[in-house]
């Protein structure tokens, strides 16, 4: 039987708090923003608002519930099936407005939620052009309906995101302990591996690990080996792994209270010693990986971390990970700092905080190459620098030096 890891020393008053906190966050975000009223469906930013976590991924591409957040008064939470979920006052029922649940004419079930919104501006004492809505992805009949009727939208996913940026002492608490599931998890697949064993039997591992610990999902199946770590974001597959090969993977991993563990780390299956290309991407990657992360600390600026990353080698550019660093909490999050060449076309402003947790990304490989390496680390930034959140240890087999 898998021994388990220990839940934080975390008390429901802490957790209230944490709470709390959250919901406290959207609405500062409200305020500055000039917003009444938030409607969310993504299950993410509902877990983070009301710790929703019903069903999440079939919420994310059959949203059957959906949370009114009001700049003030009770936050009501429509089509839950549970009645346990924080700061939420009012339940009712779902507003079907996907073809799964509606129908394929969606007009009735829209006009339904644009009612709502009108009942919710009209208890608040507002007129349609007084404040504003955040409204996330969701139909466009109810966005082109609210519009004709005079109200303001903005995108409520931006305002989330600005929301989760800093978070509260136990949120971190909570992400080092998905960390440490998700690194034994890691612990368990590594002493797993051998040759014979197939991507997707080894990938299978961190799974039940994070399922066992009361963990949600993994975004993606990003584990690859040999010949397949080159390009990278490749997903497992049946392939048989054979001694020799490296092993990459990358987490992505939502762990216990709903909060990311993302870690890559790569490896050398067997005992054959490892060959000249794959040491050098491998010391090129985590270079990278910890160059960059000395750079971290509050107040340097999204664009100054691009233009001081580390210079990676020419014959690795082509190929560069879509980021240097990312925001995490509940999942990937704002911001992603993109490498210097890519800066011009999709950089965006913004400085680093205290209590903002980044990840430090490497990819190198070779365009046309046999082998790649994939490292990442996650990093909470601190008053007066960073510090190393992730602790799994590295291969020193292909370390060139």
């Amino acid at each position: 039987m898998l021994e388990l890891i220990p839940e934080p020393a975390i008390s429901d008053a802490e957790f209230a708090q944490m709470y709390q906190y959250r919901l406290g966050r959207i609405r500062q975000m409200m305020s500055e923003q000039n917003v009444a009223l938030c409607l969310l469906t993504s299950p993410v930013n509902m877990r983070y608002a009301v710790n929703f976590n019903e069903y999440q991924l079939f919420q994310s591409h059959i949203p059957t519930a959906s949370l009114f957040i009001p700049a003030d008064g009770p936050v009501t939470l429509f089509g839950a099936s549970q009645r346990h979920h924080a700061n939420v006052e009012d339940y009712q029922p779902s507003r079907f407005t996907t073809p799964f649940d509606g129908g394929l004419d969606l007009q009735r079930q829209c006009d339904r939620v644009v009612a709502d919104i009108e009942a919710q501006f009209k208890a608040m004492g507002l007129k349609p052009g007084d404040s504003r809505i955040a409204l996330e992805r969701t139909s466009s009949l109810i966005s082109q309906s609210l519009t004709e009727k005079g109200y303001r939208l903005i995108d409520g996913e931006t305002l989330i995101e600005r929301a989760k940026l800093i978070k509260s002492d136990t949120e971190i608490r909570c992400i080092r302990h998905s960390i440490a599931v998700g690194e034994r998890g890691i612990k368990k697949m590594h002493e797993a591996m051998q040759p014979g064993i197939t991507e997707n039997q080894l990938w299978s591992v961190i799974h039940q690990v994070n399922i066992a610990h009361g963990g949600d999902w993994i975004e993606g199946k990003m584990l690859a080996s040999g010949p397949r770590t080159n390009p990278w974001l490749q997903e497992a597959t049946a392939r048989v792994i054979e001694a020799g090969d490296l092993v990459a993977f990358d987490t992505d991993m939502i762990g216990p209270h709903g909060y990311l563990a993302d870690i890559s780390r790569t490896w050398l299956c067997g005992d054959k010693p490892a060959t000249a290309e794959q040491k050098h991407a491998y010391q090129h990657a985590y270079d990278e990986v910890h160059y960059n992360m000395e750079l971290l600390r509050p107040g340097i600026s999204f664009a100054e971390l691009a233009k001081t990353a580390w210079p990676r080698a020419e014959e690795y550019r082509q190929q560069r990970y879509v980021c240097a660093f990312h925001g995490a909490g509940m999942s990937d999050e704002h911001p992603k700092i993109y490498y210097a060449e890519d800066w011009d076309e999709h950089g965006f402003p913004g400085v680093l905080e205290p209590n903002m947790v980044i990840c430090v990304e490497s990819y190198s490989g070779v365009v046309g190459g046999q082998h790649g390496v994939k490292l990442e680390e996650m990093v909470l930034v601190t008053e007066t620098g960073f510090e190393r959140l992730t602790s799994y240890p590295f291969e020193q087999a292909l370390l060139a030096r």
